[in-house]
This record gives C-alpha cells, structure tokens and sequence, in this order.
C-alpha cells in the first residue's frame, strides 16, 4: 500500500516519531497496510458490516466495509468491486493482508454494524445477513470474532490504530474499545 508517510515530530521524551496517517475505508472498500503509523477509519456502519483484522505479530491489517451479503445478485457489479459483498470483499481482505505475511492463527477479527436501519418491519434483513455471511466465513477459515458491536439501530465509526491493533468504536456520543 503506498499511503503518504506522515510529518515527523518530536516526543516529549525528545525521540523523533511519526505522525499518524488516517486512511478512510468508503463504502464498499477496503485497505490493508503494514504502517505502525497508520489509523484506518469507516463511517456510517449501519446495515453495511466492517471488519477489522489485525496480527500483531506481523504488524499488518486491514479494514473492510461490505454493503451486501451476497454478490450473486449482481456479478458484473462484484467483479468490478469485489468489497460491496461480503462473501467476496471479506475473502479479498484476508489475503490481501496474508500477502502481507499475516497468519491465520494470529489474527483478532473485531465486527461491527449489522444494523436495522430503515427496515423497521425486518423485511430485507441485510445487517442480519451481512453479519451471518461474514461469520461462515471467518467460520471456514478458522478465525475467531475477538469482539464485536453488532446490531441495533445506530450507525457506527470504526477505526484501526496501526501501532497497537486497537479498534475502537464511535455511535453518537459513546466510544468504546472492541
């Protein structure tokens, strides 16, 4: 991923270090990177699913933000943009970042989205399925959910800090750590 390298600047202890570099994650994206110093952030997760995946051993990870379940209703679509569908961005990400040097077994896997955003009457359920398909994935690849912020009906900011692996969760005024 060539990401723009961010300003130096000096520490209170008087180490030089990098300053962080935010790379937004659109609708139906993704982004991997093996920066320390990058933040990868998404917005308004509300049916649509984001999934963090980090290893922290290899230093590498990624972000995804899928709008659909599936993508056989539209191939021509998911093969221009495999990361609108869950069934075909999530595995995109994954080996995106095991080209990186990412191993399975090291992975944390954090979730969030999955709303019921006008939908009030639960006739499409596409948070439901977004958040079903996603799980049969990470399921056959023998990847763990390490935690999650699913459902409701709030949208969701979700963010990626490099350095330390941490994903943390913004909706309206709460902010917690996954």
């Amino acid at each position: 991923m060539n990401a723009p390298v961010g300003i130096s600047k000096e520490s209170p202890s008087g180490h030089t270090q990098a300053a962080s570099v935010t790379h937004t994650v659109g609708i139906s994206d993704m982004k991997a990177t093996d920066r320390p110093n990058d933040v990868l952030v998404t917005y308004s997760l509300g049916s649509c699913i984001g999934l963090t995946l980090f290893d922290p051993v290899a230093g590498v990870g990624g972000m995804i933000h899928c709008m659909l379940p599936l993508s056989n209703i539209d191939r021509a679509t998911a093969d221009r943009n495999p990361y609108m569908f869950t069934d075909t961005g999530v595995p995109a990400l994954l080996q995106a970042i095991f080209d990186m040097g990412a191993e399975r077994r090291r992975l944390a896997a954090k979730v969030a989205g999955a709303a019921s955003l006008l939908d009030e009457k639960g006739m499409f359920r596409i948070g439901e399925r977004n958040y079903t398909v996603l799980r049969k994935i990470l399921c056959k690849n023998d990847i763990l959910v390490a935690a999650e912020d699913v459902g409701g009906t709030v949208a969701r900011t979700m963010y990626l800090y490099m350095q330390t692996g941490r994903t943390m969760i913004k909706s309206g005024s709460r902010e917690m750590e996954l």
